[in-house]
């Protein structure tokens, strides 16, 4: 029998340290951790400078497409979804036993399959949210009905699906009428990281951290902002990240005359986003939708409370629910996210730090360990 060690065909468009969100940081997190276990190879868009082909530690990222803006304005670039597709045939020469591909944006997993059916290799494919669509609707209009269509032939196209949350699993069960195998193996947090560090010497009263996108809803925080303020309780707020939102949202805070509550930061790594959030007194996500939300439970992890909305199709509400405590679930109100936080600030000094011991399932070699089981199937 052969020993030769199982090889894993990663492929995303974008992934962290280059690119930072949900998505990247779990491609990150669980390719250093796959290679533990077989041969990782990272198929994305050429993020860094030099050689195509780049080794870090014992994964290999290969630049298969020219490094393409992801966004056009506020919403995903058509153009760079198509040019990555396409790339994606180069790996009809690649070695690997499996493909593990990011849904998103659905259209590269038509030249995968194809690639996995010359090649007799499994597709396993990462859903990280399930639009449906009532949600493609009122993203795009009436156009919306040609992105459902693309969602729903795409969830037929896997070998297997692995979901980033539970919810985001029944709603494709729903979807596929169980055709398809689903697993859920959730995001996760790098607890022993997170423990390390300290807080930060310039606190805020308030975080919120997250690509600056128009489903993140920032400008809900901001309206909620000026009403604290307006009734005399003014707060201090560090918005962490960048995004296609960042000049419209700096208007906002200007026009609202926040601007000396407000602090924009980018390009924060992970130490110094751990040390601000474990200086704040209060977290908010008053994101409309979450296909997780790891940075909710980084903030949890953080031991600070967690403000976030009750949006149908944001996820992240599941997490602060379990939180036992650690947070409140509001409407997606500037009022309601007012309240909260004016709620939270009066008794986060009196408030026991609520239990966390469940956080231990997240951790990202938990998590590892449910992706390898079904990369092996």
């Amino acid at each position: 029998m052969s020993d030769r060690r199982r090889v894993i065909a990663l492929v995303t468009d974008a992934i962290g340290p280059y690119h930072r969100g949900g998505k990247e940081q779990r491609y990150l997190e669980l390719a250093h951790r796959l290679a533990e276990r077989a041969e990782v190879h990272v198929y994305t868009m050429n993020w860094w400078r030099g050689p195509s082909v780049r080794v870090d530690g014992a994964v290999t990222y290969h630049a298969i497409c020219p490094l393409l803006p992801l966004y056009s304005g506020e919403r995903r670039s058509i153009r760079q979804a198509a040019v990555f597709a396409l790339c994606c045939l180069r790996l009809l020469t690649a070695r690997c036993d499996v493909i593990e591909a990011d849904h998103m944006p659905y259209i590269q997993l038509l030249p995968l399959k194809l690639v996995a059916l010359l090649r007799r290799r499994r597709l396993v494919v990462t859903w990280h949210e399930c639009w449906g669509p009532d949600y493609w609707r009122s993203y795009l209009g009436q156009p919306g009905r040609i992105g459902w269509l693309c969602e729903r032939v795409a969830m037929g196209l896997p070998d297997a699906i692995i979901a980033a949350s539970p919810q985001t699993a029944s709603r494709l069960v729903e979807f596929t009428g169980g055709r398809v195998p689903i697993h859920t193996a959730p995001n996760g947090i790098d607890l022993a990281s997170i423990g390390s560090i300290e807080a930060a010497a310039d606190p805020a009263d308030v975080i919120v951290v997250g690509r600056l996108l128009p489903h993140k809803r920032v400008d809900l925080l901001l309206d909620a902002l000026a009403i604290l303020r307006d009734e005399g309780h003014p707060v201090t707020v560090q918005v962490v990240g960048s995004g296609p939102q960042l000049q419209s949202l700096t208007d906002q805070a200007e026009a609202l005359g926040l601007g000396d509550f407000v602090r924009f930061r980018q390009n924060v790594d992970d130490r110094a986003l751990y040390g601000a959030l474990k200086a704040a007194r209060v977290a908010v996500f008053p994101s409309e939708r979450e296909g997780f939300g790891i940075a909710v439970l980084e903030a949890l992890a953080c031991r600070i409370p967690v403000i976030t909305t009750a949006a149908p199709d944001n996820l992240a509400r599941h997490l602060v629910a379990r939180s036992d405590g650690g947070g409140i679930v509001c409407d997606p109100t500037p009022r309601a996210l007012a309240q909260a936080i004016a709620s939270v600030l009066s008794s986060a000094d009196d408030e026991t730090a609520p239990d966390d011991r469940w956080l231990d399932e997240y951790d990202w070699a938990s998590i590892a360990d449910g992706v390898a089981k079904v990369l092996a199937a």
